[in-house]
Formats: structure tokens, C-alpha cells, sequence
């Protein structure tokens, strides 16, 4: 009996290590099947779960943008100035070819772009999400648009898109105007003001096309597509046309915007049409023109730097961001101030001797030889300084300076453009702020004939000038006529803003354009080159001295150096009786304003009246 127990206790210990050795054999193996898949769940969802979930969506539906057509850009006659066309860009997926530098390779030949130029396009875009197409090239023409299509299998990622894009009707008219596209930029994209934007889009960048970019872009159209895991597209499951922008009809007359341009050809400067009782404006011309014509898919960098090498600036708006000083057309100001102020009357008179006197300095008269006795008609007709140095003497800078400024002087007109200046009108106190310095009384003399510290833009002028002859009313200057949506329907008209009342009686006024008048049409008018032969104008020439040099005194212009020479001025209203248009001209280093400057707003208020009574062509 004791042998049997003792039997089955070895047997039970042998078959007890066997099967412990079975269960650990069996824990190991389930152990490694648990690695095994621990460790592909891991590879799986950790290491290229991003990538299966890109592949994911890529099987799936993607949506891509339609650009919207921009609103169109018309003439106050609904002439189209800007418009659309389709334009070929090439856009490039990153979501489809993570890795470009194969493609751009490929692409390089085909765009006419250097490799480094389309991978800083790519890295410029690296913080944009996947679906977002980045922008390689714009405009791109027939041939490299037919191999792109036939080639799309060789080019992952590559797409051509047909977007609108600005059509120039009449070339660079009104070129600072009406301003240009370009793509948006990173800081931009960051702005509130353009949350709705992607990379690659393109909005307006100056003048009307930025001012108005709201108004003009549109809504974008969508489409949604199936694709597979390599990102072709296999059907379209849904299309959403975009909407149109809304036109903008300027109030700027097509004939009369060439004709203020062509009349400064070569020069640099600018010439404003504007009615006198509304504020509208008919031209705005600052010269030389923007070649916006050439800044379609991106400004060229030569072309850029042909702008910018330019001495004539044409990248800055002389209307509303040239600042000048405004020479004898401030002499309209002085005359206002003497009459409001009684230290003059229309038969003040005072004598020129071609200088006058002050605490033993002496100040030159224009007219070597003087006047001799003159009043004030006489004094604005043939521009007498030494008049004008009396009279703003008698009414000291403040009472100047307050005349001024209720003219429009000294403050931004107001006009929807971005970047326009304020200009200058100093006082004692300013000079004693900016200066540290106390103004001096031989400072009022330079300061009544529009020279000294005096800072004025064209347009300030323009409506000055208006105001002086439609009885005191200053307008903010306009150039908008209508918004239409596409369907035609208003949704904006023109309506006159008034902004202010100059100081002073109309009488006052009405004696100063009475001056005018003379300025154009009496013979020793100093602006009697602007005179036309059927319509009565006034006007005022100025002469804005740009450095005092006497080693160029009595120098023949065309022999002093350019940057040297003075700005010219002419400011005009027509017809004189009822005045209907105020046409300023401002010729920057172009000598004498009557003329030089005169004679160019003769060409304008011409062309003026010969449009007056034709129906131009729509």
C-alpha cells in the first residue's frame, strides 16, 4: 500500500512539471501574439495613423473653390473700363504629392520659372492646411496649359484652374484710380478683414479695387468631388455656381480721363476735374501712369523696379499723397482773409517796386520792375507779391491760418482713397510744438504767397477753388456714380456731401473771382495762355519754389537741373458766369504755372465743353 501511494506521488509530480512547462509555453506564445499586435496597432494608429487618415479623406469627397468674376468697373457713361477674362493658373496639391521637388522638376521647363522661384512659393505656403492649393504660376499661356492636361498622370498633384482676372479696356487709364490685384498676402490672410480668403486668392491692392474689395469680389462657387486614395477625381457629386461682384460705375468720363493724361504725357504731376456744386470728380490723372496692364499674375520684378528706379515716382498718388507748396493760387486765401478782416478793400491800393521791405531784409517781387500802384483785381490778375506780402502782414499766420483751414487746407479732403495726406497750415503754436522756435513776421510774408512752411496736395487745391466760386460750400471730393448689384438693381447712388462753409461773405468771394477772371483774360494776366476762345474761365497760376537758389536765379528752366526747379501750378473754373467745372493742374519741377500748367488745363476744360453736348459712344 505504502509503494502505491508513493507511486502515484512521483507520477503526479512528473505529469504536474509537464504541464506546468505546457502552460508556460502557452502563456509565452500568447504573450508574443499580444506584442505582435500591440506593436502593429502602434505602427498602425501612432506612427502612420496621419498618413491612413489623409488617405482616408482622400477616398472620400473634397471641395474646391470657384472663383467669383470680379464686378465690373464703368465710366459715369457705363463705357467698361475694367472687366474680366478667364485666366490659366497652376495650382499645386500637397495633399496629393507630398513631395514636390520631382514635379517642380518637371514643371520648371514647362512654366519659364526658375526651380527655386516655385519651391519659395511652396515654402511660403508651408503653415496653409493640405486641401489648400498653393499658386505656382499665373497666366499661363495655351501651349503649357495643353502639355499640363496631357501629362497630368506624370504630374501628381499639378492642377490648372480658370479663374476670372482683370481686363484693361483702355490699357493703365486711370491707373492710380483705379489701382490693381495681386495675391493675398500671409499678413493678410491673418487680418479679420480677409477671413474669408485663401492662399492664391487675389485681391485689390490700391485705389478702387482695394477701397471697394467687398463690394467687387463676389462669392466664391464650390464644388464637391469624389476622389480615390491617389487623389484623381472620380465623379462630380455637387456644383454651386459663384456669384458675380457688383459693378461700381464711376463718375469719371472715359474721353475726358484720356485727355487729362495725354496732356501730361512725359511729365510728372496731376490733373483733377471735378464739378464745382457737387464734388464729383470727372478726371483724377497723376502721372506718370501704374502699368497695371503688366501686373496681371503677379508684378514682374523688372517692371517693379522700373517704378521704382523711375524719377518721376510713378508708385505715388500726386493727387491725394503729393504734398507742394501751393505758390501764388494761396493768394486767394490772403485775399479772402484781407476782405473778411477789413485790413483791405477791392480799392486798397499798395505799391510794388519789385520788393519790399521788413525789419531791413528784403522780399523780391516776381516782376523784377514791380507793379507799380495796384488794387486787389489787379493784384490777383498779374499775381503781385508785394501786395500780398502787405496784406498778410496786416493779418499776422493765425488769422491766416484760420482762413485756410475753413478753405479745406490743413485737412484730408475725405475722398474713399486710401493713403491721402493732410498737407501743412502752420501757426505760432505749431511752429513753437515742432520747432521749439517762435514764429517769426518775415515768415508771415513767405507764408501769404503760399511759400514758406505751406504744404498743400492738388486736390485740396481743386476744392479750394471750387468753393471760392459756387459761394462757400466745400464738397468731399466723390468719384463713385453707382453700385449695382448683377441683376442691375441700385444698391448706391451718388449723393453730394457737403463738409464745410468757408468764412467770409459771398460778396468777399465774388470780388475774389472777379480777380480770376482777369487772371485768364485781361493781358497781363499771368494765366492768359489758358484763355479759350468761346467760354469765359478764370483761373489763378503759382509758382512753388522748390529750393532757394540764387546761383539759378534768371536761369533759363530747361538749364537748371530738374530736381531744382520750381513746381507749376494753375487752378480754373468755367464758365465764369455760372460756374460748372474746376480743373486743377499740378506739373511737379515744371517751372512757371501760367505757362506750363495753364495750358494743359486749357486742353481739359476744351475737351470739357466739346463733351458737354455729345452723347459719347457706350
Amino acid at each position: 500500500m505504502r509503494q502505491d501511494t508513493q507511486k502515484l506521488r512521483t507520477v503526479n509530480e512528473e505529469e504536474l512539471t509537464a504541464l506546468k512547462k505546457r502552460i508556460d509555453l502557452a502563456i509565452g506564445v500568447i504573450i508574443l501574439f499580444l506584442a505582435i499586435l500591440i506593436a502593429r496597432l502602434w505602427n498602425l494608429q501612432i506612427l502612420k495613423g496621419p498618413e491612413f487618415a489623409t488617405l482616408s479623406e482622400n477616398n472620400s469627397v473634397r471641395i474646391r473653390d470657384i472663383s467669383a468674376p470680379r464686378g465690373n468697373i464703368l465710366d459715369r457713361h457705363g463705357r467698361l473700363i475694367i472687366t474680366n477674362r478667364p485666366y490659366f493658373n497652376v495650382v499645386w496639391f500637397k495633399e496629393d504629392a507630398p513631395v514636390p521637388d520631382e514635379v517642380i522638376q518637371k514643371l520648371s521647363p514647362i512654366l519659364k520659372e526658375d526651380i527655386s522661384t516655385l519651391l519659395t512659393r511652396i515654402r511660403e505656403a508651408a503653415g496653409q492646411p493640405r486641401y489648400i492649393p498653393i499658386l505656382l504660376k499665373e497666366d499661363i499661356p495655351w501651349s503649357a496649359l495643353i502639355y499640363i492636361e496631357n501629362h497630368r498622370l506624370d504630374l501628381p498633384g499639378v492642377r490648372v484652374e480658370v479663374v476670372p482676372s482683370r481686363n484693361y479696356k483702355y490699357s493703365n487709364l486711370a491707373s492710380h484710380l483705379v489701382g490693381y490685384l495681386g495675391q493675398i498676402s500671409k499678413k493678410e490672410l491673418q487680418s479679420s478683414q480677409y477671413q474669408q480668403y485663401k492662399g492664391g486668392d487675389q485681391v485689390g491692392k490700391m485705389g478702387v479695387e482695394k477701397r471697394f474689395e467687398e463690394t467687387l469680389r463676389g462669392e466664391k462657387g464650390r464644388r464637391y468631388l469624389e476622389v480615390d486614395v491617389h487623389g484623381f477625381e472620380q465623379q462630380q457629386l455637387k456644383h454651386i455656381d459663384p456669384l458675380p461682384g457688383n459693378d461700381i460705375q464711376l463718375t469719371i468720363d472715359v474721353d475726358l480721363q484720356k485727355t487729362a493724361e495725354e496732356s501730361m504725357a512725359g511729365k510728372a504731376g496731376t490733373v483733377i476735374a471735378m464739378e464745382v456744386n457737387s464734388g464729383r470728380l470727372l478726371a483724377i490723372a497723376s502721372t506718370p501712369e501704374l502699368k497695371i496692364d503688366k501686373f496681371i499674375g503677379g508684378i514682374p520684378i523688372d517692371i517693379w523696379q522700373e517704378h521704382l528706379d523711375d524719377p518721376l515716382h510713378p508708385l505715388i498718388n500726386k493727387t491725394i499723397q503729393g504734398v507742394y507748396p501751393p505758390g501764388s493760387t494761396y493768394k486767394i486765401v490772403t485775399a479772402l482773409a484781407g476782405l473778411s478782416e477789413k485790413v483791405i478793400t477791392p480799392k486798397t491800393i499798395f505799391y510794388c517796386s519789385g520788393s519790399y521791405s521788413l525789419h531791413g531784409r528784403r522780399y523780391g517781387c516776381w516782376k523784377s520792375g514791380g507793379h507799380g500802384a495796384i488794387d486787389l483785381k489787379r493784384a490777383l490778375a498779374e499775381s503781385c507779391d508785394v501786395y500780398f506780402y502787405i496784406t498778410g502782414q496786416k493779418l499776422g499766420i493765425d488769422t491766416l491760418a484760420k482762413y485756410a483751414k475753413s478753405m479745406g487746407l490743413g485737412e484730408k479732403t475725405g475722398i474713399p482713397l486710401d493713403h491721402e495726406k493732410s498737407g501743412l497750415v502752420p501757426t505760432s503754436d505749431w511752429k513753437k510744438r515742432q520747432k521749439k522756435e517762435s514764429w517769426q513776421e518775415g515768415e508771415t510774408l513767405s507764408a501769404a504767397i503760399g511759400q514758406g512752411f505751406n504744404l498743400t496736395t492738388p486736390l485740396q487745391i481743386c476744392c479750394l477753388t471750387a468753393a471760392t466760386v459756387n459761394g462757400g460750400i466745400l464738397y468731399q471730393p466723390q468719384f463713385i456714380e453707382s453700385i449695382t448689384d448683377p441683376e442691375g438693381s441700385i444698391l448706391q447712388q451718388f449723393t453730394p456731401v457737403k463738409t464745410g462753409e468757408v468764412l467770409g461773405s459771398h460778396a468777399y468771394l465774388d470780388i475774389i473771382k472777379k480777380g480770376l477772371i482777369e487772371v485768364v483774360n485781361d493781358k497781363h494776366g499771368t494765366g492768359i495762355k489758358a484763355k479759350l476762345d468761346n467760354i469765359v474761365i478764370g483761373g489763378k497760376t503759382g509758382t512753388a519754389q522748390v529750393v532757394r537758389l540764387s546761383k539759378f536765379k534768371n536761369v533759363p528752366d530747361d538749364e537748371i537741373p530738374y530736381r531744382y526747379r520750381d513746381h507749376a501750378w494753375f487752378t480754373s473754373f468755367a464758365p465764369a458766369d455760372n460756374p460748372e467745372i474746376a480743373v486743377t493742374v499740378l506739373v511737379e519741377h515744371g517751372g512757371h504755372g501760367g505757362s506750363v500748367a495753364g495750358p494743359i488745363a486749357k486742353q481739359v476744360l476744351e475737351k470739357y465743353f466739346e463733351l458737354k453736348n455729345k452723347q459719347p459712344e457706350q
